[in-house]
């Protein structure tokens, strides 16, 4: 099994949702404690529900006492006593695999994350996470400055990877260029995945490719492969992806393979 952390998007496009259909995908049963609740379509967040951190401790100990768990994703926290509740979980479950997607903002715009939570993310989580899987505007938030080129996103690489994961792979989507360059950082080599841009308006990339890094180590891939398959996966996925909803908004075919 395999356990995502994260945000309910009831549009079904993102969150917890894309999270469950990655696993699926994979071969994998998906399990998950939902730590946030969304009034979401594809046109953005009208609301956001945060349950009480209690119900989500009593989730996360109800599935890693039944269930085999070999890999966490975590997505949409909210605010420092939901981290704090995630960190506590971790810190007593000691699963292998922890895949940590720093949800900050919406791509409609809609903040996700308490500003005044990010510094706790960072303390509490980070030292847990196999894996951290930032896009540039949210490595832009944690580093506090600008990332503009390419230059400039080999070097943040370094700094955040100070910052306590093991591993750092920081998506290129939002920079410009007819290549999408996701980097990796394990703190022993550096890699690089590129994929052609699609002229797609997508929705759930990011969680889909933290959820898939986490099916991969799951499978016992090794990290390097475990991420070049996951953005192979979501480049197909939004290749293939459909318009399900009223907006242009696409969201990703997770079985089109």
């Amino acid at each position: 099994s395999v356990l995502t952390i994260a945000g309910s998007d009831s549009g079904g496009g993102a969150g917890i949702q894309s999270d469950l259909k990655t696993f699926a995908a994979h071969g994998l049963h998906g399990v998950s404690a939902i730590a946030a609740l969304t009034a979401q379509n594809t046109h953005g967040v009208q609301a956001i529900h945060v349950p009480p951190p209690k119900f989500l401790r009593a989730q996360l100990d109800s599935v890693f006492s039944d269930f085999d768990i070999r890999a966490v994703k975590i997505g949409m926290l909210a605010n420092k006593a939901v981290i704090d509740v995630v960190a506590d979980a971790l810190e007593k479950y000691q699963p292998k695999y922890v895949v940590l997607d720093p949800v900050m903002v919406s791509s409609s715009g809609h903040t996700l994350l308490e500003t005044r939570a990010i510094q706790r993310l960072v303390e509490r989580l980070f030292p847990f996470a196999t894996l951290i899987t930032p896009n540039i505007d949210e490595a832009v938030l944690l580093l506090d400055h600008s990332i503009s080129n390419d230059d400039e996103a080999e070097g943040a690489l370094v700094e955040l990877l100070s910052m306590g994961a093991k591993a750092v792979l920081l998506k290129g989507g939002h920079l410009s260029g007819k290549t999408v360059i996701d980097r990796l950082d394990t703190g022993k080599a550096l890699y690089e995945f590129e994929h052609p841009r699609l002229k797609v308006s997508g929705h759930g990339t990011g969680c889909t490719l933290a959820s898939a890094s986490a099916a991969n180590l799951a499978l016992k891939q090794s990290l390097p492969y475990a991420c070049e398959a996951a953005g192979d996966y979501v480049f197909n996925a939004l290749k293939n992806a459909y318009r399900p909803g009223k907006s242009n908004l696409s969201v990703l075919n997770h079985f089109h393979s």
